[in-house]
């Protein structure tokens, strides 16, 4: 069965959104636990678990932000009605 090159794309974009969201929290509550062990903090997780899904969404943001912008005008202005935004 043949896809369109389209369809591998979208997917390839969606894995992205999903690593690009989900390294950072990782990251951020396994340095959070590693501190609270080693200085007897354990409440350091929550701020820094809050610390990584805001640079997540960061992540999301500008790679949404660099996809949106490298598509034509043409193909933005048809998915809105024609009009362009």
């Amino acid at each position: 069965m043949k896809y369109d090159k389209s369809v591998y794309r979208s997917l390839a974009l969606i894995t992205q959104f999903g690593i690009n969201m989900l390294v950072p929290i990782f990251l951020c509550t396994i340095a959070g636990v590693f501190l609270g062990k080693k200085f007897s903090m354990d409440w350091i997780v929550i701020p820094l678990f809050l610390i990584g899904a805001l640079a997540g969404f960061r992540n999301i943001f500008m790679m949404a932000k660099r996809v949106y912008d490298s598509q034509p005008s043409s193909k933005r202005s048809a998915k809105f009605g024609g009009k362009d935004v």
